[in-house]
């Protein structure tokens, strides 16, 4: 495994980072415990969950798999650099009530003592707002967040689906206040195929020093072989992945990709990881095993190397924004 600093940190994290919503609504107890137990052996010390994880009844769900499997001791919690979200509603679906959700200070506090017990840990390395709530001023945030981190309940903050423009205020704000380091990571969708986090969250993100983490690296799916997958075992594709294929172009787009790689004889999804992982700003991509062969398939993107060419040929298939401002100033 390889590592990085997280952003302007000085916190070595791998740079392949362990997504665990599936655990509970897919993937059960055990064989989470299975992976994450693979992962850690595999040298991945980055697992991402969220308080809402779980979902509808069952929201907290993964958070408590992911503490059941550091009870079992073994040094998994000291290895693990842990992140987790608040901003979703804890609340059972129809029971919702108010300041239980967003980013009041009520609430963080709510919420940070919820995933905590769950998590059955004292302290959570990286909290992140896993949303923009517009009717909290930074100035309450961050006071909130002060008293968690000298509390020793969290270390450090990140930001998730963040505009370029909230990624300033949060950090603006913070450096007005005095002694809070700020944001310090991005989670933002970004991939091949859904690159428009390169016009400003990403440019944003390097300015203040965040590291960024890439979700939904395969875009659903799309990116990791789905339509060899319908011709050789039948299986059709589902949710953002079937979306995009009902477009011709989208889909004539994705055969090409589909049949660059083939000729390079490398794994669309393996690529698609690659990918991300030379991309600047980026720590790394957030991959969200079901199972042991998927987590498999995510190691070997971190040693795959991509030559120049066949970089140039993805930038042809998937062409970005260009840079920012240039490309849509001038």
């Amino acid at each position: 495994m390889k590592y990085t600093q997280l952003g302007r940190t000085g916190l070595k994290v791998s740079r392949l980072v362990l997504g665990t919503m599936n655990f509970g609504p897919q993937t059960d107890e055990a064989d989470s415990h299975a992976i994450m137990d693979a992962a850690l052996a595999s040298g991945i010390n980055y697992f991402d969950t969220a308080n809402v994880y779980g979902w509808g009844e069952n929201k907290g769900r993964t958070e408590e798999i992911i503490g059941n499997w550091f009870a079992r001791g073994g040094e998994r919690r000291d290895k693990v650099v842990l992140a987790t979200k608040v901003y979703g509603n804890m609340a059972a679906d129809g029971d919702a009530w108010p300041n239980h959700d967003k980013l009041s200070a009520l609430n963080i506090r709510r919420a940070v003592d919820a995933s905590l017990k769950r998590l059955q840990t004292d302290y959570i390395d990286v909290y992140q707002f896993h949303h923009v709530d517009r009717s909290t001023p930074f100035d309450e945030i961050w006071q909130a967040i002060d008293v968690l981190v000298q509390q020793g309940k969290i270390l450090y903050v990140g930001s998730s689906n963040f505009p370029g423009y909230k990624i300033a205020q949060a950090n603006e704000a913070a450096a007005r206040r005095g002694g809070t380091i700020g944001l310090v990571s991005e989670q933002c969708l970004y991939n091949l195929a859904e690159r428009r986090a390169e016009m400003e969250v990403i440019p944003a993100a390097q300015e203040y020093g965040l590291g960024v983490i890439p979700w939904s690296p395969l875009h659903g799916g799309l990116l990791g072989g789905v339509i060899r997958k319908e011709v050789e075992g039948g299986r059709r594709a589902s949710g953002r992945a079937s979306d995009s294929l009902a477009d011709t172009s989208i889909r004539a787009q994705i055969q090409s990709y589909e049949d660059l790689l083939d000729k390079h004889g490398i794994e669309p999804g393996e690529a698609a990881l690659a990918w991300l992982l030379t991309r600047p700003g980026v720590t790394g991509p957030i991959v969200g095993p079901r199972t042991a062969q998927q987590l498999d398939s995510a190691l070997r993107a971190v040693e795959l190397e991509l030559s120049q060419e066949l970089l140039s040929a993805l930038d042809e298939i998937f062409p970005g924004p260009g840079p920012s401002p240039e490309a849509f100033a001038w």
